[in-house]
Order: structure tokens, then C-alpha cells, then sequence
């Protein structure tokens, strides 16, 4: 019967040190530094570790699952283990149909607003585009340079050698080269 801690950041410039301190009182503790969208070994072993009886004890309930799917699946998981969930902040503990009721409910809360934050994001990004703003990596080569590449494959010039020169990746380069080609094919079947 103990209280197995699990503590999140999403990123490594965060700290741990709230939850941590929170925590203090369980007798084992995981924490990682990860994203909720990515692989999380760490969280794994931990609902791998528990055991019937045991109580599973975060801090809040986004620190342990990315959507409320995810947030049921762990649920579902400690339910079948006979492991029960705390949530401190919510002050939410599954061993009675309240706490059940309540941990559901503010899972449901939880995805709705990460949903709505989806949306205003979204709709900033379009208004962005819309101002003109142009997204992704600018590109590496200036027009002058992209022809002077591709004259230079034409001239038998090795994908390596070009790499070097032009301080660029292979995929890069082809992607470069595989752009002249559809230029020329469209020029040709106007």
C-alpha cells in the first residue's frame, strides 16, 4: 500500500521543484522532463511499478495524461490493477464513486479547454497568414545559388560535393534538384 508519485514538465527549462515539493510525502517518485504528446518512459515504469492498493499521486491532472482519451486509458489501467489516483491540486482521490465522478468530470474540463486553446491558436496562425506572415524555416539558398546548383549537377558535380559547397543536407539538395525538374516538365507541357 504506497503512494507512488509522478511528476511532469513539458520541457527541461521548467522545474520540477513545486511538484516535487508537493510530492515529498510518497514513498517512491517518478519524474521526467517530457512533452505529454511524446513517449513517456518514465510514466510507463511508474504504471508498470504499481501495485493492488497502492495510490497513484500527482500533482495535478495535466501532468499525467495529454487528453482525456489518454487521461480514461490510465484510469482504466489503475482501475484493472486495483490502484486508486490522487490528484492534490483538485483534491480529487478515486476510492469512492465521488471522487470517480469529479476526477471524470474535470478530465472531460481539461480536453475541452486544451481544444479550445487548439482553435484560438489556429485561428491566429490564419490570421497571420492572412498579414502576409510566412511560416517554416526561410529557405537556404538564394535563387542565384539554387540555379548555380543545379547547373553544377548538370555538369556531373557529385550530390557530396554539392552538400559541402553549399553547406546543405542531401535531402536538401534533391529537394532543390527535384524542383527544377518540375519546372522544366511544366514548361514543357505548356
Amino acid at each position: 500500500m504506497a503512494l507512488v508519485g509522478y511528476a511532469r514538465v513539458s520541457s527541461v527549462g521548467q522545474s520540477l521543484e513545486v511538484q516535487l515539493e508537493k510530492l515529498k510525502h510518497c514513498d517512491k517518485l517518478y519524474q521526467e522532463q517530457r512533452s505529454a504528446t511524446g513517449k513517456r518512459p518514465r510514466l510507463a515504469a511508474c504504471l508498470e511499478y504499481v501495485r493492488e492498493g497502492d495510490t497513484l499521486v500527482v500533482t495535478r491532472l495535466d501532468r499525467l495524461a495529454r487528453s482525456t482519451l489518454h487521461l480514461c486509458q490510465i484510469a482504466e489501467e489503475l482501475r484493472r490493477k486495483g490502484v486508486h489516483l490522487q490528484v492534490l491540486d483538485q483534491q480529487i482521490h478515486t476510492n469512492d464513486a465521488t471522487g470517480r465522478l469529479l476526477f471524470h468530470m474535470l478530465g472531460a474540463i481539461a480536453q475541452f479547454e486544451t481544444e479550445l486553446r487548439a482553435e484560438r491558436q489556429m485561428d491566429g496562425i490564419q490570421l497571420a497568414k492572412a498579414r502576409g506572415v510566412v511560416f517554416g524555416r526561410s529557405k537556404q539558398l538564394t535563387p542565384a545559388q539554387v540555379a548555380e546548383l543545379q547547373e553544377r549537377r548538370q555538369q556531373g558535380v557529385l550530390i557530396r560535393t554539392l552538400m559541402h559547397d553549399y553547406q546543405i543536407s542531401k535531402a536538401t539538395v534533391y529537394r532543390y534538384l527535384h524542383a527544377a525538374d518540375t519546372s522544366t516538365e511544366g514548361a514543357r507541357s505548356a
